[in-house]
């Protein structure tokens, strides 16, 4: 198996929108699956929730305004780990609500 790293980098003010939350969220369930992936998370820009695998952006929130389908995720993780090359986008999840302010 190839080693995977998984880098998030989510949006700084993430104390008010809630997304290092999101970031737990996305570690836990990837980590539940692949506990030998490296999943490294920091702070970013606003709005952001930028995910890349080995280098390779496979989602962006500031490009698609949702979150990454973490099943999806998951299967691109497989993929790399199998030695296959990263192709993205990652799917995402639907969007159930938009704040404009």
């Amino acid at each position: 198996m190839a080693n995977v790293t998984v880098e998030v980098e989510y949006c700084r003010f993430s104390n008010k929108c809630g997304y290092f939350i999101k970031f737990e969220e996305l570690k836990t369930h990837l980590t539940e699956k692949h506990p030998s992936v490296e999943i490294v998370g920091r702070e970013g820009r606003r709005g952001s929730f930028e995910v890349k695998i080995n280098d390779y952006l496979v989602h962006s929130k500031l490009q698609t305004l949702a979150y990454p389908d973490y099943s999806d995720l998951w299967n691109l993780i497989n993929d790399a780990q199998q030695g296959k090359e990263v192709k993205g986008p990652c799917k995402q999840q639907p969007i159930t609500s938009c704040a404009i302010s």
